[in-house]
């Protein structure tokens, strides 16, 4: 049993990386890249922006979980993990929920060596050491969010029981490298402690490849939602819509066209010696892909209903197999960034804080939303009709559907408003029956069989749909 622990515990932590495009998993910080003058810490904080480079997470897998458990997209081609995923049987055995998991936590665990370590250092500027600091507690409040949000669920909807918090360096096996799970309570605390942290250090540092200040206040504009802290979540992104130069961009494709336009808060950054994976799921292998991830033909006719709507365009089509894709993500070499925060998401945050908080704005989140649509191409919407603020908000997750295809975004939103059960009914697939997500205890994800055998704090602790 402790030889399994000991393996299970190498596969999961990793330490510090020393360059962008080298990363060694491992339990122990070696000599050779121990964080000790301010060139390794700099080092050091590459390899924690590598750890969210993975395809394991924002590489591509975070996005296409999103996508395929909910009505974006689905499985066709022969990867049984995310077909588990799109059919609502996911096991606690299954190699991409257990991907995310351990890469989220790999990532966690250079945040902490980072935290630990630079604060020692005495040759490193104050304002140097503030901003490799604030980066990694944003990074971590990051990888705490993703964990809590995809295993824990979401306080007040589904989900008791959160994530381990673990914000020590793990360079030795002890007591300490069993956690167990902390509430869903203080999971999403802990995410709101490290972006209090990552906003007193960051002050003033703007950059779309770094975690920056605007960064952090967009990241907290959504927590805000998750919370129900509408008042926060409606404060931070009016922060980042007016105390920033960000502009909603006039050509949608563009945004992933380009790199690092007006509308970029954070996207990370792909090279063609160090690309994402995400086309290669989604582009047919006429087009150099490998088809495995198909849209649904219901969002497909939703995305080309209106003729106005320039979103609509960014939709491929494979006369192979006769499935549609999306192509926002579309260069060859997978070296489009890809995005993680960007200014549409803090209009939308706002309409809806606007709507759902105690004095709600009804003019004002139809403003926010006319402004995302008006990008579209489209008119305006009034939003009248008999229960004005529920239509509203029918509008604002309309408009989040069709803006966030491929990035991620629409499971976790239906989780987060409590919609999953209902609008995931009887959604049609093109190679199997269709699918209802009908077990509430699903709306989050098994944590992980091989982390529930090792850790004996964890056993017990299984969501309960995968007990």
């Amino acid at each position: 049993m402790k030889n399994i622990k000991t393996y299970i515990l190498i596969t999961l932590l990793a330490a510090v990386g020393c360059d962008v495009l080298d990363q060694q998993p491992q339990t122990a910080i070696s000599e050779e890249i121990a964080i000790r003058d301010l060139k390794s810490a700099e080092a050091a904080l590459n390899g924690l922006y590598s750890q969210l480079q993975s395809g394991n997470y924002y590489g591509d897998n975070l996005q296409i979980i999103s996508d395929v458990t909910s009505d974006v997209s689905q499985s066709v081609g022969t990867w049984d993990f995310y077909r588990e995923m799109d059919t609502y049987v996911t096991s606690a055995g299954n190699l991409e929920s257990r991907n995310l998991w351990s890469q989220a936590y790999s990532t966690v665990n250079h945040a902490n060596n980072l935290i630990a370590d630079v604060p020692a250092i005495d040759d490193i500027p104050q304002a140097v050491q503030d901003r490799i600091l604030g980066e990694a507690y944003f990074i971590r409040a990051l990888a705490f969010f993703d964990l809590n949000r995809t295993f824990g669920g979401v306080d007040g909807v589904y989900g008791e029981l959160g994530v381990p918090i673990v914000t020590t360096p793990s360079r030795e096996i002890n007591e300490n490298s069993f956690p167990s799970r902390a509430s869903i309570a203080d999971s999403y605390q802990q995410v709101q402690d490290d972006l209090n942290m990552a906003e007193s250090l960051l002050s003033g540092f703007s950059s779309p490849n770094r975690a920056s200040e605007p960064a952090v206040k967009a990241l907290q504009s959504r927590l805000g939602l998750y919370i129900e802290d509408f008042e926060m979540a409606e404060t931070y992104a009016t922060e980042v819509i007016e105390n920033y130069d960000f502009q909603l961009v006039p050509e949608f494709q563009s945004i992933f066209r380009d790199e690092n336009t007006a509308e970029a808060i954070f996207e990370l950054t792909y090279t063609t010696t160090d690309g994402n994976g995400i086309r290669g799921w989604y582009f047919p292998s006429s087009e150099g892909g490998r088809g495995d991830i198909a849209l649904h033909d219901e969002m497909v006719a939703l995305a080309t209903s209106r003729a106005d709507d320039e979103r609509g365009d960014l939709i491929g089509f494979d006369a192979n197999v006769g499935a549609y894709y999306p192509t926002k993500y579309a260069k060859a070499g997978g070296d489009d960034n890809i995005q993680i925060l960007r200014l549409a998401e803090m209009y939308l945050n706002r309409a809806e804080a606007r709507v759902r908080k105690n004095s709600p704005d009804l003019p004002g989140a139809l403003s926010d939303l006319n402004e995302i649509r008006n990008r579209a191409g489209m008119a305006d919407t009034t939003g009248t009709g008999v229960d004005e603020a529920t239509e509203i908000l029918e509008a604002i997750e309309l408009e989040r559907g069709l803006e966030f295809i491929m990035e991620g975004h629409r499971w976790y939103n239906l989780i987060r408003t409590g919609s999953a059960l209902n609008v995931l009914t009887n959604i049609d697939r093109l190679n199997g029956d269709p699918v209802s997500l009908t077990n509430a205890g699903r709306q989050v994800f098994p944590i992980p069989s091989r982390d529930i055998d090792s850790n004996v704090n964890l056993q017990g602790q299984q969501n309960e749909a995968y007990q």
